[in-house]
């Protein structure tokens, strides 16, 4: 049976234009919010936006939705949505959950990474390291979490994968504002380094340990810039 053909091949349809306009739109305004250009409890104005992004209310609508499901953006009824604050008090957990995921993540990279993974591995270490030294912070937040998602992806196994993805965009902000501090940046660049010396030697044990401590550590260090702020330790 023979399919009709489409008279207009290249041309895409309305619905995924439209899907790709509201992703991309979602993607721009997760690294606003992650970077801080759109503040915790500040109000969305949807004109402004829209000229910014480049797109119409419409997709950027939908990725409001998108952001609100990542809990990035709190949709109101009757009133404009606002840039989500920090939930301070789920940080511990939130970190503790992606600690125990990537530590296994690392411990399975170790058995599975292929040679080509870890030249990969390699390549961003020394990439990352000089972004540290030149002092470009958003440069180097960018290969940081590439090597934290290709580190996930060298473990081969899907469902880990999906469970890291659905924690990770909650915790991008968090880990901005952790590695803002000069010592937890410094001490982040060593940690990797180590992180991809056990994967080197296909030591999986440490490994895992090292990464899990390293993303607790980011965890404490955020609550350490937070506190203070929230004057939990007046509460």
């Amino acid at each position: 049976m023979q399919h009709r053909s489409d008279p207009n091949p290249g041309r895409k349809s309305p619905k995924l234009k439209r899907m790709g306009l509201h992703e991309r739109a979602a993607a721009r305004m997760r690294t606003m919010i992650i970077r801080g250009e759109l503040p915790p409890g500040s109000q969305t104005q949807e004109t402004k936006l829209s000229k910014e992004l480049g797109v119409s209310r419409t997709p950027l609508r939908e990725a409001m939705k998108v952001l609100a499901a990542e809990g990035l953006i709190e949709l109101r009824p009757n009133r404009s949505p606002r840039i989500a604050d920090i939930a301070v008090e789920t940080i511990s957990e939130l970190f503790e959950a992606l600690a125990g995921i990537e530590r296994l993540a690392a411990e399975l990279a170790a058995e599975r990474a292929s040679e080509r993974d870890l030249a990969r591995l390699r390549t961003l270490q020394t990439r990352m390291e000089g972004h540290h030294r030149n002092g470009k912070l958003d440069e180097y937040f960018a290969i940081n979490g590439e090597i934290h998602n290709t580190i996930v992806r060298m473990a081969r196994n899907a469902p880990l994968r999906e469970a890291h993805e659905t924690l990770i965009s909650r915790a991008e902000r968090a880990r901005y504002l952790a590695l803002g501090a000069d010592k937890r940046w410094s001490n982040s660049v060593e940690e990797h380094a180590n992180i991809l010396a056990a994967l080197e030697v296909r030591d999986g044990e440490a490994a895992g340990r090292l990464l899990g401590a390293h993303v607790r550590q980011t965890g404490i260090a955020l609550l350490e810039t937070l506190v203070p702020k929230t004057k939990l330790t007046a509460a």
